[in-house]
């Protein structure tokens, strides 16, 4: 099986070239201290290269897919999407408040959704020199190469992103094998980096939405890995509402005592 193996492989191919053309437009900002506005009660940044690459998504996936629905973070919501059994879900860029600090852990999340669940998927990175990709039964990929989650070892403890007062909270013989990693304010590169066995598991605090996570939670579900809320249920997309409540991703073989953690809190 290849990377462009599967029914969503025309797909695939277009929003990885879509993803690529916007990071490019992204780049174009990175390091030169572009506009920034401030949205929303919790004053979430956005930048000239957010609109910029949003921009340079729009005009090549509406164009060559018009049936699809279209949902972005930087573009009004429009309820016609809750009609359409398929559409794309982006993020222009994931993890501005990284990208405005000159940091390089943000990327260009790009997905496809049918019937509620995420078909293909795409996270470009272009400041870290990677690109992570996955269609619905074809492998979760990063520049090339199929990627998986990592497996367990006794002797290793789990990385893990999480709040500390969240870890300090478990059980004391599951926190004596945790070791917390340094903050990543990319959602979606944060689950890539599950998918790709560098961290075990993550947190994600209520409120993401359907664009931070649908690329990155079939790039993880391909690799060997689940994003879940906290009883456990898969996630589904285009609903009225494209906003979460409290998740948790993992490999399968820490999902369940990180569950069990989680909700004992």
């Amino acid at each position: 099986m290849t990377a462009a193996a599967g029914p969503w492989a025309e797909d695939l191919v277009l929003i990885r070239d879509a993803a690529r053309a916007a990071a490019e437009v992204a780049m174009g900002y990175f390091g030169k201290s572009p506009e920034v506005w401030y949205k929303n009660e919790n004053r979430s940044p956005v930048s000239a290269a957010d609109f910029a690459a949003n921009e340079k998504l729009a005009q090549i996936l509406r164009a060559a897919r018009p049936n699809y629905g279209w949902l972005s973070e930087e573009t009004e919501d429009d309820a016609a999407r809750l009609g359409c059994e398929t559409l794309f879900v982006v993020d222009p860029i994931d993890g501005t408040r990284a990208f405005i600090a000159g940091e390089t852990t943000w990327c260009v999340s790009v997905a496809v959704v049918h019937r509620m669940a995420p078909v293909a998927g795409v996270l470009a990175a272009p400041a870290l020199g990677e690109e992570f990709f996955a269609g619905a039964g074809s492998g979760a990929w990063k520049n090339g190469g199929v990627i998986r989650v990592s497996a367990p070892n006794p002797d290793i403890r789990l990385q893990l992103a999480a709040p500390e007062d969240i870890v300090a909270r478990f059980e004391p013989g599951f926190r004596a094998g945790v070791e917390r990693i340094r903050h990543v304010p990319s959602l979606a590169y944060r689950l890539a980096m599950i998918a790709d066995g560098r961290i075990d598991g993550t947190l994600v605090k209520k409120n993401s939405h359907d664009w931070d996570l649908a690329a990155a939670d079939l790039i993880l579900s391909e690799a060997g890995g689940r994003l879940v809320g906290l009883e456990g249920k898969p996630l589904a997309y285009n609903r009225e509402t494209v906003i979460h409540d409290t998740l948790c991703a993992a490999s399968e073989a820490v999902l369940p005592g990180l569950l069990a953690n989680l909700q004992r809190i």
